[in-house]
């Protein structure tokens, strides 16, 4: 049973394998132990997007459920707020795999894949000329360099940057982890970031692609639930 938290107790030889399912109308019932961290993004004096810096940390619990609604007063954890503001959690976001929906951008030595639905509004593909500009250059080492940096630090997976040559994807190495991404220039908490291939299951029972990063929305006003769509930053 959950505590006013959200946060569940378990027998770590019971320990699921890490998963979140979604609860209709209600949190983020994530199970397997997933480690749960604050992620700040790091800007320049320009208010660019440059890195990552790593804040809180909470403790690992073998089960736990996040607020989804946006207005727990647990945050992060869900405190049953979502009865009370009778939150609609209607989950709108296609299943339809990622590479089906994204368009494709076309560089020298890289390719880049953009799916727009899935923006978190992270802002790391605007810096040094922009990512959909940066891929054409790609003749370039610089440009190459850039590109699959600021394609990796896309926490949503929005864009994905390939090897031309080879065809794979230019993917970042995740374990499983949850991070909650604090925005520093918009002063705003963004999106809940899944990294390492953590399945994610509707409240219908159907999961939807497993993928390396996503983005799950916890302002509860998402247009692309559960997944973020930058609402947070207006």
């Amino acid at each position: 049973m959950a505590n006013r938290l959200g946060i569940y107790t378990m027998n770590e030889s019971h320990r699921p394998s890490p998963k979140i399912d979604i609860v209709a109308d209600g949190p983020y019932s994530v199970s397997g132990g997933l480690p749960l961290c604050e992620q700040w993004i790091v800007t320049n004096a320009e208010g660019e997007s440059l890195e990552y810096r790593e804040g809180k940390k909470y403790p690992v619990q073998p089960q736990y459920a996040l607020c989804r609604c946006g207005q727990s007063g647990g945050k992060p954890f869900c405190d049953g707020t979502h009865e009370t503001v009778q939150f609609d959690g209607t989950e709108t976001a296609s299943h339809q795999p990622y590479i089906d929906q994204a368009v494709t951008i076309e560089g020298a030595t890289m390719l880049l894949t953009d799916q727009e639905s899935l923006c978190a509004f992270a802002r790391f593909c605007d810096p040094k000329g922009r990512i959909w500009n940066l891929v054409k250059e790609t003749d370039r080492p610089e440009a190459q360099r850039l590109v699959k940096h600021e394609a990796g630090h896309c926490p949503a997976g929005r864009l994905v940057a390939w090897d031309r040559k080879t065809g794979q994807p230019l993917e970042p190495t995740f374990a499983p982890s949850l991070g909650l991404i604090e925005d520093t220039a918009k002063k705003v908490s963004g999106p809940i970031w899944v990294q390492g291939g953590v399945p994610v299951v509707s409240a219908d029972g159907k999961a939807f692609e497993v993928r390396n990063r996503v983005t799950l929305c916890r302002c509860g006003r998402s247009t692309n639930k559960p997944f973020c769509d930058g609402t947070h930053a207006a």
